[in-house]
């Protein structure tokens, strides 16, 4: 990089220019290596697929390589060939269906010396080998010659390839004959097919007999002479084809040319025990695609660190202008900072006073609603007071006279009524009580509407209000208890004042339900019901439909208590009168209830 950064005299183009020389060289260095690297891994990868695939050739072969001398002992086929009587021939023939049924091999036959067949494993199927002549073939002549034979060809009778094993009966000075086993490697080239390797194998005089490619099979891999064409046409090796048109395979320094281009690298081994040559071959394709790869990666990586060295002398330029504005932009903002620290110092304060005029409001309110039900409260705690007083009364009476018996029932009876009014006092000094804010939390709505039913009680029996509690339903929320006390003790007096008003049978009525995944409770009242089209008005504040009383705060204030338990408020005019429906979250019932 020192180097890189050293042309700063010099104009950019120039420079730009000897980076993308030296981007090409590198380019090209580092796919030649890639191209000899993915060559060398070929190779490697070759020889383990020789390797392996030529064990288990010779493996195959060697499985029944023994098994003609082996039948050359046997008793039966002796007998056979010494007699030539038709009980030994059946004895020889049903000996050699079973050794084709234990070992394995495809065929196993007796011949004379005269080469013709004497005995098969076939010799009751169609294309059987008994009375044909194979004198001429190698695998005959060879093992009466040297005592054993290989030999791979078409067969003559049956049509279909295989490797032919082959070994002399008795001495080499009178031959009793020679047995053969025939084993077809069919399933083996299969193999290779399925499995998508480019794999053949070829015999002495270089003709491929097996291969997975069908393209190269009974192909030579050069030029045969006049000589191999005409024995390997006597012996009939592979049936009527002609090899003389056979084109070889188009082999060059152990490359092999296919079709579209490219080209396969091959690799020859012998196979042992055999005469055969084993042919492997792998497609150049990967090792050309990886090395064009890294040369294409590597010349981009060159591109862009040439075009980022040219750029990097003119950003140090633009680097130093914009720290210089930077600086100017920081005091800039360092003064905004203050200024805005001030303004959201202000805003909090503004809203820490917003908030305690808010609690002051609904308590205001609270107060409000309080002293609409003072007339009501003031006749209920009288005719307690009342009561309280004749019971006393009555209680001193009694005691003045001695009436035991009746004295304990008319204290009793005064004990219940200084109960009831604490009870009244009580919840009216928690109603007007100041609020502090709370995590909303599982609530019983039961509970709630019995302290908001008992606050307006007075008043409801003033006006002669029918009041219905719900019959059922969900009675769980998510809220906060003593707002939602508040919220009902506001909509439930407004409920019993509205249908107080002209109405001939004043009817409140409280049901709860699921809607939506929350939990509504629906006040509705048999009152006048709401003007037209005013029912989303009714939550705004200073609105009021009473022309003489009210501040029109009430149920914005519910409204927003409300929110704060993350529920609404809605009225509908689906029915007569009006229906305050408030809409709560569920409570989860895991919560502990309040």
């Amino acid at each position: 990089m020192a180097a890189v950064f050293s042309f700063r005299g010099l104009n950019r183009w120039p420079q730009l220019a000897l980076l993308l020389a030296a981007a090409a060289i590198a380019a090209g260095l580092a796919g030649y290596g890639a191209w000899l690297r993915g060559i060398a891994g070929l190779q490697a990868r070759l020889t383990d697929k020789a390797s392996i695939t030529g064990h288990l050739l010779a493996a195959e072969v060697e499985r029944l390589r023994h098994l003609p001398v082996m039948l050359g002992e046997d008793a039966r086929l002796r007998l056979a060939l010494e007699t030539r009587s038709p009980a030994q021939i059946a004895a020889a023939n049903a000996y050699l269906r079973r050794t084709r049924e234990v070992t394995g091999a495809d065929e196993a036959y007796l011949i004379a010396p005269d080469g013709v067949t004497l005995a098969a494993s076939n010799w009751d199927e169609p294309g059987s080998y008994l009375g044909a002549n194979y004198g001429f073939r190698p695998y005959f002549r060879d093992a009466l010659r040297d005592g054993i034979a290989y030999y791979y060809a078409i067969g003559v009778t049956t049509g279909r390839p295989g490797a032919f094993l082959s070994a002399r009966i008795g001495p080499d000075d009178a031959p009793l004959g020679v047995a053969v086993v025939k084993m077809e490697l069919d399933d083996l080239e299969l193999a290779w097919t399925r499995a998508g390797e480019l794999t053949a194998v070829a015999d002495a005089d270089g003709v491929i007999f097996l291969a997975s490619p069908p393209g190269w099979r009974f192909r030579p891999l050069r030029a045969l002479d006049a000589d191999s064409l005409a024995r390997i046409t006597a012996e009939q090796r592979y049936g009527e084809l002609s090899l003389a048109e056979a084109a070889p395979l188009p082999i060059r320094g152990g490359r092999l040319a296919v079709a579209g281009g490219s080209d396969l690298m091959l690799r020859s081994d012998p196979v042992a025990g055999t005469d055969w040559q084993l042919l492997v071959a792998l497609p150049v394709t990967e090792a050309r695609i990886q090395a064009i790869l890294i040369a294409l990666v590597t010349g981009t990586a060159g591109l862009l660190l040439s075009v980022l060295a040219v750029t990097w002398t003119q950003r140090r330029q633009i680097l130093r202008l914009r720290l210089q504005e930077a600086d100017r932009l920081e005091a800039r903002v360092e003064e905004r900072t203050r200024a805005l620290a001030a303004e959201v110092e202000e805003r909090a304060r503004a809203e820490a006073e917003l908030r305690r005029s808010h609690e002051s409001l609904i308590h205001a309110a609270k107060l409000a609603v309080l002293g609409r039900m003072s007339a009501a409260i003031v006749h209920e705690v009288g005719q307690a007071l009342s009561a309280l007083d004749n019971n006393l009364a009555a209680a001193e009476a009694h005691g003045a006279r001695g009436r035991a018996e009746k004295l304990a029932p008319a204290l009793a009876r005064a004990r219940a009524m200084l109960l009831r009014l604490q009870g009244v006092v009580s919840r009216l000094r928690g109603f007007g009580g100041r609020q502090v804010p709370v995590t909303p939390a599982p609530v019983r709505i039961g509970q709630c509407l019995l302290v908001a039913t008992e606050l307006v009680e007075p008043r409801r029996r003033e006006l002669g209000v029918t009041l219905t509690l719900p019959d059922g339903g969900p009675d769980l929320v998510l809220a906060d208890g003593p707002r939602l006390e508040q919220v009902l003790t506001n909509l439930l007096l407004n409920a019993i004042e509205a249908c107080a008003h002209g109405a001939t049978a004043p009817r409140v009525a409280i049901a709860t339900a699921f809607a939506e995944g929350r939990v509504e409770i629906r006040i509705q009242d048999s009152g006048p019901g709401l003007p037209p089209g005013q029912e989303s008005s009714v939550t705004e504040p200073f609105f009021t439909t009473r022309e003489r009383e009210g501040l029109g705060l009430g149920l914005y204030i519910v409204q927003a208590l409300l929110e704060q338990m993350q529920g609404d408020l809605v009225f509908a005019t689906d029915g007569p009168g009006a229906t305050a429906i408030i809409r709560l979250p569920a409570a989860v019932l895991s919560e502990p209830v309040s």
